[in-house]
C-alpha cells in the first residue's frame, strides 16, 4: 500500500454494552471491531452480499485475533474504531484495529481474516477485491 489509509467507524456505548458497573464488557469490543472491519470493507466498495453473488460465492471469517484492552469505555461514550488493512497473503488478510475515545486509545486488535467458499474452504482473495482495500484502486 503506497499511502496508509485508516478507516473509521463511530460507535456509541449503550447500556446493553456494559456490565453491572457501567463499564463496557470485554466481549462487546469484539462486536465493535467487527463493525469497524465491515464498514472499512464497505468504504472500499467490498460488500458481503455482493461477495455471495460471485460465480464462486465467498465470505470472510476471522481466523485469529490478538486483543489488548488499555483503558475502559463507559456508558454514553462515543468511540471511534480505526481499521488499517496491512497485507494479503493467499487466502489471508491482515489488519490492525484500535478503538479510541477522543485522544485515548482504549483497545487494540491484530486480526487475521480468511477468505472462504460458502462450503468453508479457503480461497485466495480475488485480485479485484484485494485491489479495493489494499491498493486503494
Amino acid at each position: 500500500m503506497t499511502e496508509e489509509r485508516i478507516f473509521t467507524q463511530m460507535i456509541r456505548i449503550y447500556y446493553e454494552d456494559t456490565d453491572f458497573s457501567g463499564v463496557v464488557y470485554h466481549a462487546a469490543y469484539l462486536k465493535f471491531f467487527e463493525r469497524g472491519r465491515t464498514e472499512a470493507l464497505r468504504d472500499c466498495g467490498v460488500h458481503h452480499h455482493e461477495m455471495l453473488k460471485r460465480p464462486e460465492p465467498l465470505v470472510f471469517a476471522v481466523r485469529k485475533m490478538t486483543t489488548e484492552w488499555v483503558s475502559p469505555a463507559r456508558i454514553d461514550d462515543l468511540l471511534q474504531v480505526r481499521t488499517r488493512f496491512l497485507s494479503v497473503k493467499g487466502a489471508r488478510m491482515f489488519l490492525d484495529q484500535e478503538i479510541w475515545r477522543e485522544e485515548t486509545c482504549l483497545a487494540r486488535a491484530s486480526v487475521e481474516a480468511v477468505c472462504l467458499t460458502t462450503a468453508g474452504r479457503p480461497r485466495r482473495l480475488p485480485r479485484d477485491l484485494t485491489a479495493l482495500f489494499i491498493d486503494g484502486n
